[in-house]
């Protein structure tokens, strides 16, 4: 039980307890604030300390960075000054240099000049002196020309006339003899050559021929063919642009076109509906539908088997040109086939190529399109030479290859290549059976060779023989002699060659001959 004097003791021991610690705690906060201002004035101590020490290194870096860009500059301007100076002394060196090269050269213009003088005085003396020559020339002609009692002009056309007849007979051997070497030689390398490329190889001689005529299984068919008033006829010639021939031939119509595709297009139209018994306009339309898909297809696979034939890439060539190629398939020339032909062409010019070290790749390419332009000469105005090279040049060709087409109907190709397929072409075209003539071409040729040869000034009679192959002139010894027989040999040839047109060469031979006939009595 607590007393109020407990109860006082212990507030006042309350009291006196919160007053001490308040005493305490007011001195150790006191403690404590100057503990934590001495520490920051330390630290404000330290802070200028270092201040200072950062202030006086960036002055020692600063005088430091001064003192090295001072020495830079020295440096440089001491680099300046030297390399002034060695400017200054090869500036010197230099003009001592030209000044010496001045010097030599008014010497050596000194010396021009003294040459000069010489030499225009010793051509002075060259030109009386000459001048004095001239004068005794002429004195010594004209004392020659009242000795001899000829003019020089007069005395040079003797002097000449007399060496030409004693040289003519030593000339004319000469000539003849080398003639015969070259001839002898350039004889036996070629038919070498030829030999070699012929045997490799041989093609059948008879090669097919296009046909304009379709059979039929029997008269009947005429009728049916023409149809009610022509009608079935006419759709026909009007779709294929050709004209259709019925006449009193048994079993066979005729169609007639200066296009053989557009022939070959009406025939194959014609046997099918000949086979397939429907003959009227519709189908008519529908089968020479049919018959041109298959031309088309056959056009190009036979440029694609040509190609393949001779090794060259079917990649390498346009398809529109691939069918142009094909389309030769269908042409003749004097009944040989013209795809047939120029496979051929093509074939013995890479062959021959390799034997002359030709080109064997633009020989074989230009020997199979060196006819090209027949492919389309129905169809363009010109002759087929040039639109084979304007359809070669087309599709890209160089011009190497593009010159194939008119090399093998020039006299003298201008590159090896061109005679080589001008050669192929001659060897296809122009061998025996190679090709058909009527009689009347043949007989015409013939007359052309016969008279174009008699009709030469001197020229007694004419005999074309071996079917053409060779000319022999037989000439009036009184008015050709020897010498003027060579030249009217090559005139000649040279006619035959400018007027006439013929496969292979033709061999000219001139004959003169002088008969003394003497009787005994």
């Amino acid at each position: 039980m607590f007393t109020p004097f407990t109860l006082i003791a212990s507030a006042l021991t309350l009291i006196v307890g919160l007053a001490i610690g308040y005493a305490l705690r007011k001195a150790m906060a006191k403690r404590m604030a100057g503990d934590a201002e001495s520490k920051v004035e330390k630290m404000l101590a330290d802070a200028r300390e270092k201040q200072q020490e950062l202030l006086q290194a960036a002055k020692n870096q600063e005088q430091e960075l001064l003192i090295q860009a001072k020495e830079k500059s020295l440096k440089i301007i001491e680099e300046a000054k030297q390399e002034e100076q060695s400017r200054h002394r090869d500036l010197q060196d230099q003009q001592r240099r030209l000044e010496k090269r001045e010097t030599l050269f008014d010497e050596k213009l000194l010396e021009i000049e003294e040459k000069k003088s010489k030499l225009e005085d010793r051509a002075k003396e060259i030109e009386v002196v000459k001048a004095q020559i001239t004068e005794l020339k002429n004195a010594q002609v004209t004392k020659l020309q009242e000795v001899a009692g000829l003019t020089r002009q007069q005395a040079e056309e003797k002097l000449l006339k007399e060496i030409e007849t004693d040289a003519q007979e030593a000339l004319m051997s000469r000539l003849r003899k080398l003639e015969q070497l070259n001839e002898e030689e350039l004889e036996v390398k070629g038919r070498k050559i030829l030999s070699l490329a012929m045997t490799r190889f041989a093609s059948s001689v008879c090669t097919d021929t296009t046909t304009s005529q379709v059979e039929l299984p029997n008269d009947e068919m005429k009728g049916r063919i023409i149809g009610k008033e022509g009608r079935n006829i006419k759709a026909i010639e009007l779709q294929t642009g050709t004209e259709i021939i019925v006449d009193d031939t048994p079993n066979m119509i005729t169609i007639s076109g200066f296009s053989p595709i557009r022939r070959q297009v009406a025939k194959r139209a014609l046997e099918e509906l000949i086979k397939d018994g429907r003959i009227q306009p519709a189908r008519i339309e529908e089968a020479i539908g049919n018959a041109k898909k298959t031309i088309a297809a056959d056009l190009r696979k036979a440029g694609e088997d040509a190609l393949y034939q001779l090794g060259i890439p079917v990649s390498s060539i346009d398809p529109k040109l691939t069918s142009i190629l094909g389309r030769m398939k269908y042409r003749t020339s004097y009944g040989q086939n013209a795809l047939q032909h120029s496979i051929e062409v093509g074939t013995i010019a890479g062959m021959i190529a390799e034997e002359v070290g030709a080109d064997v790749f633009v020989c074989k390419k230009g020997g199979l399109f060196h006819d090209i332009g027949k492919a389309v000469d129905h169809d363009m105005q010109g002759a087929h030479p040039e639109i084979g090279y304007n359809i070669m040049k087309k599709f890209g060709f160089s011009e190497e290859l593009c010159y194939q087409s008119i090399a093998h109907h020039e006299d003298r190709p201008r590159t090896i290549e061109g005679a080589v397929v001008k050669a192929a072409d001659a060897i296809s075209g122009a061998r025996p059976g190679a090709r058909k003539a009527s009689l009347e071409q043949f007989i015409q040729r013939m007359e052309d060779l016969e008279r174009t040869a008699g009709s030469f000034d001197g020229v007694e009679k004419v005999y074309a023989i071996q079917a053409g192959r060779e000319v022999r002139v037989f000439v009036q010894p009184e008015k050709i002699d020897d010498l003027t027989a060579y030249r009217l040999a090559k005139d000649v040839a040279n006619k035959i060659e400018a007027e006439l047109s013929y496969p292979g060469e033709v061999k000219v031979t001139v004959i003169r001959e002088t008969r003394v006939i003497e009787y005994a009595k």
